[in-house]
């Protein structure tokens, strides 16, 4: 297996791995309106490949982190997507410290993600609200979905409400409705 930086060719692999991992299509058109929008870190979109084919993808976009009295844009880690045909294999994982590294090394000073606490918990994430940070999780989710891996640039200053981008709302509904 091999990881690296999506290239514009991988589009419509990645399209079909998300689309097949969530299986149906809000988060793969997720990932097409993130890849399109202005908040797109297009170096922080991997994909994993095996045998020259996309079996793979994570990436991480910005989103506003509103604060008492200023608008910041941070990392938020979504979605990440492997082919049923290659889950339980350890490339979830492989793609989810990969991205954390490149952030990292980027001088982000934290990932922020909706998703399984047992999951996630491995890679160092934590409960959002415990470091003062309100992401908008859906009422289905707990609130400890919503979680932080603070990285080594992180100042404990940064709190608020995230605030996602319309087309996650969008992708949601397309999902639920």
């Amino acid at each position: 297996m091999k990881i690296r930086t999506e290239r514009e060719e991988d589009a419509a692999e990645i399209y079909e791995v998300v689309r097949a991992a969530f299986e149906h299509v809000a988060e793969a058109n997720l990932v097409s309106a993130i890849r399109s929008s202005p908040n797109s870190m297009r170096d922080l979109s991997l994909v994993a490949e095996v045998n020259e084919s996309v079996v793979g993808h994570v990436m991480i976009s910005r989103v506003i982190l509103r604060a008492a009295n200023r608008d910041l844009q941070v990392p938020l880690l979504a979605p990440l997507s492997v082919a049923p045909s290659h889950q339980r294999n350890g490339i979830g994982g492989e793609l989810v410290g990969a991205v954390l590294a490149a952030a990292d090394a980027k001088a982000l000073p934290m990932v922020l993600l909706e998703g399984d606490p047992a999951y996630y918990g491995r890679f160092g994430f934590e409960p959002a609200l415990e470091a003062g940070i309100e992401l908008p999780i859906p009422d289905w989710a707990p609130p400890e979905a919503g979680q932080i891996k603070t990285l080594a640039a992180y100042d404990p200053e940064l709190v608020g409400t995230v605030v996602y981008p319309a087309y996650f709302a969008e992708a949601t509904s397309v999902r639920d409705g």
